[in-house]
């Protein structure tokens, strides 16, 4: 009864691996597509105030960058307050509210993450927040450095 069984035979079965470069491919492919390297050019000096409390926005998709300082002038010298919205100067405030509802007619979760400078008139940032109100884009966030207490 022992000659029943038969020993399993010890071939060595290998994984196949040519559709593993193809795969690679795909891969390095799709995160190439899907990364954004886009970075915007900062046209107004943003010095940011300190705050203890923080919260990190965790969706950065989500997140519309507006400042509010001095615009850069050349040979480092600053000028009169400016507000700029993503790549964008913006001239006239009331077309704050148009853009801004534009924005939120594509991407209605939208968040606003203003940078104000320390030394921008108080006034200004009020007229924004009214632009920002009338467009209904009521998400707002003021964006701070971290106040490091040692």
């Amino acid at each position: 009864m022992a000659g029943h069984f038969k020993q399993k035979s010890k071939a060595k079965q290998d994984i196949p691996t040519a559709s593993l470069p193809d795969i690679i491919f795909m891969l390095l492919i799709f995160f190439m597509v899907t990364t954004v390297l886009r970075e915007t050019t900062v046209q107004v000096r943003t010095i940011l105030p300190k705050a203890e409390a923080l919260t990190k926005i965790d969706q950065k998709r989500l997140v519309t960058y507006l400042w509010i300082g001095p615009k850069k002038l050349p040979d480092n010298a600053i000028g009169e307050t400016g507000v700029q919205i993503d790549d964008a100067l913006v001239e006239d405030l009331s077309s704050v509210r148009s853009i801004m509802y534009r924005k939120l007619v594509e991407q209605p979760k939208l968040i606003v993450s203003l940078r104000v400078d320390g030394t921008s008139e108080m006034g200004i940032l009020m007229d924004v927040q009214q632009e920002l109100r009338e467009a209904g884009t009521l998400r707002v966030n003021f964006s701070t450095k971290r106040d490091v207490v040692l």
